[in-house]
């Protein structure tokens, strides 16, 4: 009885070893499947939330008592007219589902961009000047995480309302600590760098040191995260608005539509599995995004 033989693995190919930093991080993006496949869903989807005005069919918060819960166009009685159908109040879900977009995004990004502003922020300053500084940062650090985050935001959001703003404010509110950390924990390697040392010895000032010399280092970690608490933010956001705390109707939002369709669960189920979907596929698309951007900027080669 011969042994089988197992083909042997496919060897992975090197990097060329000449290429400059720029042009390396061109070179993987190329050959990155994931982040070509999540960078080229997250774009569609952002563009199609810009564009909403000029692609969505119908208003959005237009009511047409008529011609409510119309199946969508790939069920029986079906049509074109409504290609996602249309809900309770008749209104076109396909532009409900556009306009969600934009409120998701928007939502998603600028939580993600607030509270990298401020984490970021913090953990530069604990990280490059120690002593006491740090040990506050740290405090403070320490305090968000003994926190419920979700319990936090349900409390914050039920006094504040379901506005926009508030929701930006409260979910930067939640991210905060892990932009901190990383940034804190990245600068302490930094400032004992000898370009770092050399800035100091010709008597550049201290702004100037972390502007010019620490942010742009931590520039790449900085995007990786926000990509990441940019999906958190989104799938926070989708549950909050469906408890009924999160962006209030008529306002389209996708974890309101799924709110909005649960009673037809088991008459309308494209009322919940199309917004679903929609949040799903963006979140997944972002994380791969995000693990993109983190495999390209990678300083050291892949082995």
């Amino acid at each position: 009885m011969t042994a089988q033989s197992v083909p042997a693995a496919r060897p992975v190919p090197e990097e060329p070893a000449t290429l400059t930093p720029n042009q390396l991080m061109r070179y993987r993006a190329k050959r990155h499947p994931g982040l070509l496949l999540g960078g080229g869903v997250t774009l569609a989807i952002v563009l199609a939330a810009l564009l909403a005005p000029w692609i969505a069919p119908y208003d959005p918060i237009q009511q047409d008592l008529l011609a409510k819960l119309k199946p969508p166009v790939w069920a029986e009685g079906g049509s074109w007219a409504h290609v996602f159908g249309t809900d309770i109040y008749g209104r076109d879900f396909f532009s409900r589902i556009l306009y969600g977009a934009r409120v998701s995004v928007f939502i998603g990004f600028f939580a993600a961009f607030v509270s990298a502003i401020v984490g970021a922020a913090i953990g530069v300053v604990g990280g490059y000047f120690g002593g006491r500084v740090d040990a506050v940062v740290m405090y403070l650090v320490n305090v968000k995480l003994a926190l419920p985050g979700l319990m936090v935001a349900l409390a914050l959001v039920s006094v504040t309302g379901g506005s926009i703003l508030a929701l930006v404010l409260i979910l930067a509110f939640l991210f905060w600590d892990r932009y901190a950390i990383v940034c804190r924990t990245v600068t302490q390697q930094l400032r004992g760098q000898e370009f770092v040392q050399a800035a100091v010895a010709t008597g550049a000032s201290t702004p100037r040191i972390l502007w010019s010399e620490i942010l742009p280092n931590l520039f790449s970690h900085i995007v990786v995260m926000m990509s990441m608490e940019m999906a958190l933010a989104i799938v926070v956001e989708a549950a909050l608005s469906f408890l009924g705390l999160g962006v209030q109707p008529p306002t389209p939002s996708w974890g309101l539509l799924i709110a909005e369709g649960r009673q037809f669960l088991f008459f309308k189920p494209s009322l919940i599995v199309i917004p679903g979907i929609a949040i799903f596929v963006l979140v997944i698309a972002i994380n791969l995004l995000g693990d993109g951007i983190r495999d390209v900027t990678a300083t050291e080669g892949k082995g």
